[in-house]
């Protein structure tokens, strides 16, 4: 591996603390379960720090390390473990209160946690193209490189995501558009 590490010890602290809180929220938005979200991310710092001398530099440290985040976390999904977790907690936790008046905080927390409960109910494959558009900001062709799937599945994914939440809002305006609505609305949960 071509870097400027000095350790595999330097390498894992490194990615750690750029990767960290990303890791954890691409997590939790498969599995929906804070407690489960952090073991998660434990295991796939761990897999990037034993699979240090197998990066290639075909791309770049934070696809490599969402890559083995996805698999990880859909391999959790199809194993027998995950289907006994009861996945109850809500999202409200990670609302913050950026509003003045304490209306306004029901009212934020209200609208946020709406909008990210009909997104973590979205199917994964619709879920995780709409994280990685909206909240990571990346391209169609750097989702279809991370997912694996190719450009014009990850464009049609997308617009049926965008559909399927518009139909599970209230307020249609909400998830249509730009997105801006979305992300404005999912930053508490995503940020």
């Amino acid at each position: 591996m071509d870097n400027d590490f000095s350790s595999k010890e330097a390498f894992l602290e490194s990615i750690f603390n750029q990767y960290n809180n990303d890791i954890y929220r691409l997590c939790y938005t498969y599995v929906k379960r804070k407690e489960t979200a952090e073991d998660l991310t434990q295991e796939i710092f761990l897999k990037c720090y034993q699979n240090y001398d197998k990066f290639q530099s075909l791309s770049s440290i934070k696809t490599w390390i969402y890559r083995i985040a996805i698999n990880h976390c859909k391999d959790f999904l199809k194993s027998g473990y995950s289907k006994y977790i009861i996945i109850s907690e809500k999202i409200l936790r990670f609302a913050k209160g950026k509003t003045k008046t304490p209306e306004d905080v029901v009212l934020k927390k209200d609208e946020s946690a709406q909008i990210t409960d009909k997104l973590l109910n979205l199917p994964i494959k619709y879920r995780e193209v709409l994280v990685f558009y909206y909240f990571k900001e990346l391209k169609i062709k750097e989702m279809a490189r991370l997912l694996e799937v190719n450009e014009n599945t990850v464009k049609s994914r997308l617009k049926r995501a965008k559909e399927l939440l518009s139909l599970s809002l209230p307020n249609e305006k909400e998830a249509t558009g730009d997105g801006e609505e979305i992300k404005r609305n999912g930053e508490d949960f995503l940020c």
